[in-house]
């Protein structure tokens, strides 16, 4: 056994595990993200250097947490604008309890709503979140947005110099305060699950469950926060149930060989029927809502709907196709997008013909070519009405924009088995 991948092995899940934890406690303690996040680089920086040499600790958090805070007090002394920062970081950490942390003690939500304080654009209270509390990098953040990379650095250092100027406490807000920053919340809690559900980097796990796992925990802690009757209740809830359908199916998403399975070819056996009964069940009360008057549907709503249905087909052939166009065609309407177009595509293409769904992807190609889930869409319904030698095109663009090494691994079987049907061969 190797004992170097053994000490990597060991400072990445530290990093999985602690990464938001530790930002998140050194930025109530220092007031200032730039310097939490910087200190937990540098904490884990060392690591790499000193692990390997000295083992690694008995308690890898609490080691990270400690050289991060002396990280963060050394870089403090070394600026000209120490004085008022050094003195609150030294009066948080001699008394931990000194500051009024509102109505939830969970440092990461707190974060979390410093960061979306609509000082800030939506776009960068989201982005700025994804980095600081979720751990993305700022490719994977980037590659979320369909922007360059170093368009999104600019936005995030923009953002954390904004948060330190203006002071912005790290607290919670106030009960009566709390849905005016609900979208960015939801917004961020949603993107942090997608990559968990969908890593964006190829050198990355394909599915990341500390993410997600992390996204369900919070999404649940802000459902408790709002109010019971309000929209922004409505919406947590509905986010909630699709996280919670969505993650039932984790464990028949890759194969052994690291492979994505596709939804139809899944063993349903292996769906978490916990998840599933909890998350049908906030669906059927959003339902029941709506149908009396209360809130409408949302998008998170109608999403958790289409994911109830699949959950609620004991085998693939028993999905109801036309009602999953039904909620597309309403999602529409509610929070239109080319995405939500394309997936519809895909359902139009099982409840209807291959040919109509084909002729409505292709009208998105100005809005998502350069995204590998339009080209991947594109080559199954060419591949359907037998335009095979463009299929294979499309196999091998959707190859080339895809980060998840499993989902390169589904589309390059998909790709050679394509071409050896073409000529003859045994696939």
């Amino acid at each position: 056994m190797n004992p170097h991948a053994d000490v990597a092995g060991a400072i990445a899940s530290t990093h999985r595990a602690e990464w938001a934890r530790v930002v998140a406690g050194l930025a109530r303690r220092f007031g200032d993200v730039g310097i939490a996040e910087e200190s937990a680089a540098e904490a884990f920086a060392v690591a790499v250097e000193r692990w390997p040499v000295d083992g690694v600790p008995p308690n890898p958090g609490a080691w990270i947490t400690t050289t991060a805070y002396r990280k963060g007090i050394d870089r403090l002394r070394r600026e000209a604008r120490r004085d008022d920062l050094q003195r609150e970081a030294f009066m948080l950490a001699d008394n931990p309890n000194a500051e009024d942390v509102g109505a939830v003690d969970d440092d990461r939500l707190r974060l979390v709503y410093v960061c979306c304080h609509p000082v800030h654009a939506m776009e960068a209270r989201v982005a700025l979140t994804l980095r600081v509390v979720g751990g993305l990098t700022v490719a994977e953040i980037a590659h979320a947005f369909l922007v360059r990379e170093t368009t999104m650095g600019q936005r995030l250092s923009r953002a954390k110099a904004r948060i330190r100027a203006d002071r912005i406490p790290f607290r919670l807000p106030e009960k009566e305060d709390l849905p005016a920053r609900a979208d960015a919340v939801f917004a961020v809690l949603y993107l942090i699950f997608n990559e968990g559900y969908l890593a964006s980097r190829a050198e990355s796990d394909p599915l990341r469950p500390d993410l997600t796992g992390e996204a369900i925990r919070l999404a649940r802690l802000v459902r408790d926060l709002l109010p019971v009757h309000s929209d922004e209740r409505a919406e947590a809830t509905g986010l909630l149930a699709l996280m919670l359908l969505t993650e039932a199916r984790s464990g028949a998403r890759v194969s052994d060989a690291g492979e994505l399975v596709r939804l139809d070819e899944q063993d349903r056996a292996s769906w978490d029927r916990a998840l599933i009964d909890e998350g049908l069940s906030l669906v059927r009360e959003r339902a029941d809502e709506a149908a009396r008057g209360g809130r409408g549907r949302n998008r998170y709503d109608i999403l958790a709907a289409i994911n109830g249905v699949h959950a609620s087909a004991s085998r693939a052939g028993d999905t109801d196709w036309p009602e999953i166009v039904a909620l597309y065609s309403q999602l529409e309407r509610v929070d239109p997008s080319p995405v939500v177009t394309l997936n519809k595509a895909i359902a139009v293409s099982e409840a209807e013909a291959p040919a109509a769904a084909l002729a409505m992807a292709e009208g998105l190609a100005g809005r998502l070519g350069g995204h590998h889930a339009f080209h991947a869409t594109r080559a199954e319904l060419l591949r359907r009405v037998g335009r095979n030698d463009e299929a294979r095109t499309a196999y091998d663009r959707a190859i080339d924009l895809t980060g998840n090494s499993a989902e390169v691994a589904h589309l390059v079987r998909r790709r050679d088995d394509l071409a050896a049907s073409i000529e003859g061969e045994p696939t």
